[in-house]
């Protein structure tokens, strides 16, 4: 395996270009699938049949605090390469782990308002609003406790192997996945939630 030492370590081979670039592929598909639940909820957004609509059962102090996690976790995670490409490897696991911690604790509170949206009644079946709304959430979170998971692995590689040119590039393709979470969840902040709540 050939190293170039005049690039950042995730770039350093020909392997690690290519799986960014393949990364690069897949967020494309990823854009699509979330283009087409924002497209089908802005379709559906007014077919609130007997349900709620957003502005009754949406509510601003979960979803600012869900917002202000996700993007200093983005911050921290921008850290947590920074550190790696200066070959800090205490500091890299101290970025990435408290990125984790912010995760979860945004899953934490849309657990939270998961269940406050049951029990008022906005469940999957009660209008096609609400179907298209949680559908949305729930397919974000669920990509952010995948998210969790994959960042715990990479932190228990880090450990073991240290920053070698293969952790490195697994480490840098996980921050463009945490990255582009924080996107679509600017994109749900500022079309579902303060739109809903006008």
């Amino acid at each position: 395996m050939k190293i170039d030492h005049s690039l950042p370590l995730e770039y350093s081979t020909d392997q690690n270009k290519l799986n960014i670039l393949g990364f690069w592929i897949f967020l494309g598909a990823e854009i699509m699938l979330f283009g087409t639940l924002f497209a089908s909820y802005f379709t559906l957004v007014d077919r609130t049949g007997t349900g709620p609509t957003g502005a009754e059962i949406f509510e601003i102090a979960p979803v600012l605090i869900e917002t202000i996690l996700l993007l200093t976790s983005s911050f921290t995670i921008g850290l947590g390469i920074h550190a790696m490409r200066i070959a800090n490897k205490k500091a890299m696991m101290i970025f990435f782990t408290i990125t984790l911690l912010l995760g979860a604790g945004f899953l934490g509170f849309e657990i939270y308002e998961f269940v406050h949206y049951v029990h008022v009644g906005a469940g999957l079946q009660t209008s096609a609003f609400t179907a298209i709304l949680l559908t949305t959430l729930g397919t974000h979170g669920a990509h952010v406790t995948f998210g969790f998971v994959w960042g715990i692995f990479i932190l228990l590689q880090i450990k073991k192997r240290g920053l070698t040119p293969e952790t490195a590039n697994k480490s840098f393709i996980f921050s463009l996945y945490w990255h582009f979470l924080d996107v679509v969840w600017i994109f749900i902040f500022s079309f579902v939630y303060l739109k809903g709540m006008m």
